[in-house]
């Protein structure tokens, strides 16, 4: 199951770990849904007011804020909210630990890209185990293709018979 939530325009796609890039039009869209802000501070990081101050550009402190900055300002934690909220714990307590929902957002792209290269390695190094029967062999060869063709890799037929 690649999406245990189903399609809903009331709760957040969930993440499984399969199919980054339906997940990540899913996730763009959903945000976009709610606010345009939310998305664009997943791409460009968060809005930082800023002002001028004796020919040089500093942060503007938040009691100066007007209401549209403090708006648009939000939209990273709204991001940095709605990413947490639909990963496992694994993956939460990887992301955590950044800041803006830009950082946790390339985390993400990362964590992909982990589980690629493992499972790529898997299937490099694919062969019978003792004790395995056939079912437990042809089980564990299809789990790490159907991982693999979920991330993106294509597969020639003759070479996954050749690898089985």
């Amino acid at each position: 199951m690649l999406f245990a939530d189903g399609s809903s325009i009331n709760r957040t796609p969930m993440f499984s770990g399969m199919n980054y890039a339906f997940w990540k039009i899913r996730m763009k869209i959903f945000m976009e849904s709610i606010a345009f802000g939310i998305w664009e501070a997943v791409v460009d990081g968060p809005l930082v007011p800023m002002q001028v101050i004796k020919d040089e550009t500093v942060k503007k402190p938040r009691s100066e804020w007007s209401e549209i900055e403090r708006k648009k300002a939000q939209y990273d934690s709204i991001a940095k909210n709605i990413i947490t909220s639909v990963l496992t714990m694994d993956e939460f307590f990887i992301i955590s630990q950044y800041n803006s929902a830009n950082e946790m957002w390339e985390v993400t792209k990362d964590v992909k890209r982990s589980r690629n290269h493992s499972f790529i390695q898997e299937y490099e190094l694919f062969k019978m185990q003792p004790e395995e029967t056939i079912a437990d062999v042809q089980k564990r060869f299809t789990h790490i293709v159907n991982h693999l063709t979920a991330l993106g890799k294509d597969f020639d037929k003759e070479e996954l018979n050749i690898r089985y």
